[in-house]
């Protein structure tokens, strides 16, 4: 399409919605690429004033267990007491054929908050608050962290070295955090999960190391090398777990007892789904420390557990 046409084009299109406008605002519209009111004013300008005080509520925030969108249900309550039972989107009505734009603008957004939960790094300010021991496996970004997760698994001589000369070894439990695939999970469960722990441990009379080492880029696997080369009777790892659309705030917590490298899965026992609308971390906190209770007792963990 020539110039010629084009302002043919946006003539007509002007016309239609704004009425006649002389050629000299035409041309404006043609080489500008915006549309001015019959005042000559930008219409993306317009109100500019009032909209800088105006904000979009965070979709987020509604509890889609209690948000019933479809009109005129026959028994309302039944619905509302099966949405209340599950996270799933039931219950989420239809425009046509089609989802409300609600559902979908939902939908996109706790999409998204899963994709920043795996992208994103715990903050350098919540790790010095927290008083924990900054170490990384052998992967270099987050990139390689997805693409590699055997690197994830493995710490360099040097920094297995940096960890010896802050952590004691032949401890009976060690408490290791792994950002893992969430690092919203990390910062939303961790505080009130070890403190439980501890709270826990000490109450059964079972000490817990001083240092309490966080991994960066971390896989499940990097507690076997820890456990191994520490000579730890119990690994306990708080690591978050792969977001999804119910929440990107979900931990888990991976326990083994004498871990070592090339251990079998089935040999870790896992407490999965803390989170609040799970597990909440301060019930999981109590029951992690019963299971290393239990741990240290029979000297065995995962299938082993009996």
């Amino acid at each position: 399409m020539n110039e010629n046409e084009l302002r043919g084009l946006v003539e007509k299109l002007v016309e239609q919605m704004a009425g006649n406008i002389d050629a000299d605002k035409i041309e404006n519209i043609v080489r500008n690429g915006c549309v001015n009111d019959a005042n000559g004013s930008n219409s993306d300008n317009r109100n500019d004033n009032n909209d800088r005080d105006e904000y979009i509520d965070d979709i987020t925030e509604v509890d889609i267990k209690k948000q019933l969108l479809v009109k005129n249900p026959k028994d309302r309550e039944a619905y509302l007491d099966m949405k209340a039972k599950t996270p799933a989107r039931i219950g989420i009505g239809r425009a046509g054929v089609r989802y409300k734009t609600e559902t979908i603008l939902r939908f996109r957004a706790d999409h998204a908050a899963a994709q920043d939960a795996v992208f994103s790094y715990v903050s350098e300010d919540f790790i010095k608050q927290n008083a924990l021991f900054e170490v990384a496996t052998l992967c270099k970004d987050k990139d390689e962290y997805l693409t590699r997760p055997d690197l994830g698994r493995k710490f360099c001589e040097k920094t297995m070295d940096k960890i010896k000369s802050e952590v004691v070894r032949n401890q009976k439990v060690l408490l290791v955090v792994g950002d893992g695939l969430s690092s919203a999970a990390i910062e939303a469960n961790y505080k009130n999960c070890a403190d439980s722990i501890k709270q826990g441990l000490k109450m059964y009379g079972i000490e817990l190391g001083e240092s309490t080492i966080f991994v960066k880029h971390c896989r499940v696997g990097s507690m076997d090398q820890l456990g191994e080369e520490l000579d730890c009777e119990v690994v306990c790892m708080l690591i978050g777990e792969r977001p999804g659309l119910v929440t990107a705030e979900s931990m888990s917590a991976y326990i083994a007892y004498r871990p070592k490298i090339g251990m079998a899965e089935a040999k870790r026992t896992v407490i999965s789904n803390i989170h609040s609308g799970g597990t909440t971390a301060v019930e999981a906190g109590a029951h992690i420390a019963e299971l290393i209770k239990t741990m240290l007792d029979k000297k065995a963990s995962g299938i082993d557990l009996k």
